[in-house]
């Protein structure tokens, strides 16, 4: 199995004033095509920072990273942000609908920015994401009319909608109750077993069950990998 993405000697210092903070050190990963990886660790143990530096978020300081079999070290700003349009799909704690905008252009946005896509197939491409995440009904409706669940699944939507290799989600239940986050933690797994790779930090230990791979998070290290 091919790796979609391979980590070798990541190293990530934040500097505050006279402090330097060495948050994640030589890290070395390998993240098959079709993984569902789970990054855990506490509050400040560094899976944030390495989450967001895998999905082109943040920059490292020492290291080398190959996504999709292409060394991804040293893109620009510019470059990093096409292949996250192209590749990467992003599911967050807190939605991040916008008020604004209807379902439907909400789950459209990453079409926008992608270009060349027309109004006839992105309005195909909206409403067979919708179908697939439960919510077509929805799709005149604006956000405050949708319970947290079902403004997670709109989450979802969009980041299915370019057809990423890789989904990262980022404590998608930490807003939820536990029966609407067990409906979504099942949607992640349906994805999964579609070949989709996930991506997911979190700090709840109920979720375990659902990776095929964990990684644990400590002081900005690797303490154990099962």
């Amino acid at each position: 199995m091919n790796n979609v993405i391979e980590l070798r000697d990541i190293n990530k210092y934040y500097f505050m004033k006279s402090m330097k903070l060495h948050a994640l050190k030589d890290i070395n990963i390998d993240i098959p095509q079709g993984e569902f990886l789970m990054i855990m660790g506490k509050s400040g143990s560094g899976k944030t920072t390495l989450m967001n530096i895998l999905g082109f978020l943040d920059r490292f300081d020492s290291g080398t990273y190959t996504f999709n079999g292409k060394d991804v070290t040293n893109l620009s700003e510019n470059e990093k942000s096409e292949l996250r349009n192209a590749y990467i799909g992003f599911i967050f704690q807190q939605f991040h609908l916008i008020e604004s905008l209807t379902i439907g252009q909400n789950v459209e946005l990453p079409l926008l920015y992608k270009g060349n896509v027309s109004i006839k197939e992105r309005n195909k491409l909206v409403e067979k994401y919708l179908d697939i995440v439960g919510l077509l009904d929805k799709k005149n409706r604006k956000p405050s009319e949708l319970s947290g669940g079902q403004q997670q699944r709109i989450a979802i939507a969009r980041a299915l909608i370019n057809d990423p290799y890789v989904i990262f989600a980022d404590e998608p239940t930490g807003a939820l109750d536990s029966a609407t986050g067990t409906e979504i933690m099942e949607l992640l797994t349906k994805l999964n077993k579609e070949n989709k790779t996930i991506i997911m930090v979190t700090h709840d230990e109920d979720l375990k069950k659902y990776a095929s791979k964990i990684i644990h998070i400590k002081d900005g290290l690797v303490a154990e990998v099962n």
